[in-house]
């Protein structure tokens, strides 16, 4: 492993962190002016949230490849200036507002899979904490970013606040930078080399890996549920007689009870048995699971609502942090989690771009939200015996 390392490399990934969902989590709340300034309907802008998870879904498994070619944290670098100038051409027309999304999720599905492995590379025995500070900072950029895109586009243009998001990304390049000097390409590191070694073979055995397809589908899950959750709730709360002001408070809520836990969720996965993660990982989800049975019996009071965003929120934000960690704790080498964590991505996202679409669908399909539902909560309790599954093992590559 590398010992030294880049007094800018810490900065680096909490500053990645932000970049890795702000580009384009800060967008939906401002459809709206980008439409009107555009002369077109909000619904033709509504590819712009689907777009990122489609890339992530075809993109990731191309991330370990990269790291492969360029290294680690050469490859950081180039997926960054492929974020930047996703993220700046989108001031440019519409058409370019859509290629600069694509481009953005590209370039986060690549950092989205190396940062496990730069957390494993530079700090084996660290790896709860680091994790926890990168998600943190992600989470945080989520929400503030969300907060903030209304009054700053009132205040100036949406154009204006793309750039605000442009800069952050271009600070995020320029802290990273630093940490090239320390770059080896895996074949002229001896001890990389060695890691590398199996890679072939690793690579075309992990999609016949039953416990990385078990992992995918936690993934895949967690996210799907997470996006539905984001999507559809506000408006089954509308719906109930809830105000729309109200019911958008709720998404807020979804998006800060992550914090807390990504604080905690990792350090306390890096540390527990195998069976302290069974036991804790399946209170998480099971509380997702009350949540989703809540919403079988809807109302319109604000408790009610609160309570079922809470039990919602604590089940997809425990998850998330869960996941992130698991890519290192069930490997053994860096490579072997970028290829864990490519894999696991891959399909994951993909299963998550479906979630919302097929679940609006199933409302203009059965007049109900109730079948849809149902499907969740079943497809939740076999999450939770994957997560069982997978905790039986100690390495699953």
């Amino acid at each position: 492993m590398n010992k030294k390392y880049s007094r800018f490399l810490v900065p680096g990934i909490i500053v990645v962190g932000i970049a890795l969902r702000v580009p384009f989590t800060a967008i939906p709340p401002i459809l709206n002016n980008i439409a009107k300034s555009q002369s077109i309907s909000v619904g033709q802008l509504g590819l712009l949230t689907t777009i990122p998870l489609i890339a992530f879904a075809i993109f990731s498994s191309f991330a370990p490849k990269i790291a492969h070619k360029f290294g680690l944290e050469r490859a950081f670098s180039l997926v960054l200036g492929v974020t930047i100038i996703g993220s700046i051409v989108r001031v440019i027309n519409t058409p370019m507002l859509y290629f600069g999304t694509l481009l953005i999720g590209i370039g986060i599905a690549h950092l989205n899979v190396l940062l496990p492995s730069i957390v494993r590379t530079y700090f084996p025995m660290k790896v709860g904490p680091i994790t926890s500070v990168f998600t943190f900072s992600m989470l945080l950029a989520t929400a503030v970013g969300s907060s903030v895109a209304v009054p700053i586009t009132i205040a100036t243009s949406w154009r204006v606040f793309i750039i605000i998001l442009t800069i952050i990304l271009v600070i995020a390049l320029l802290l990273w930078l630093p940490n090239q000097r320390f770059a080896q390409k895996y074949k002229r590191s001896s001890q990389q080399e060695q890691m590398l070694e199996p890679a072939p073979t690793i690579e075309s055995s992990i999609w016949k890996n039953g416990y990385a397809w078990l992992l995918l589908f936690v993934c895949g899950m967690q996210s799907a549920m997470f996006y539905v959750s984001m999507a559809w709730i506000p408006t089954m709360a509308v719906q109930t007689g809830l105000s729309p002001s109200v019911a958008g408070v709720f998404s807020g809520v979804n998006s800060l009870i992550g914090l807390p836990f990504a604080i905690v969720i990792p350090i306390v996965i890096a540390n527990c048995s195998r069976k302290q993660r069974q036991v804790l990982m399946g209170i998480i989800a099971f509380t997702g699971v009350l949540g989703y049975i809540l919403l079988l019996h809807p109302n319109g009071t604000f408790a009610y609502w609160l309570a079922v965003n809470l039990l919602i929120g604590v089940g997809t934000s425990g998850l998330f942090p869960y996941v992130l960690t698991t890519f290192n704790l069930k490997t053994n080498t860096p490579t072997q989690t970028a290829q864990l964590s490519g894999m696991v991505q891959s399909g994951g996202y993909l299963i998550a771009a479906l979630g919302p679409a097929l679940f609006g669908y199933g409302f203009s399909l059965f007049h109900s939200w109730a079948p849809q539902i149902i499907v969740i909560l079943i497809l939740f309790v076999l999450m939770i015996i994957a997560i069982l599954i997978v905790e039986k093992k100690d390495k699953i590559l």
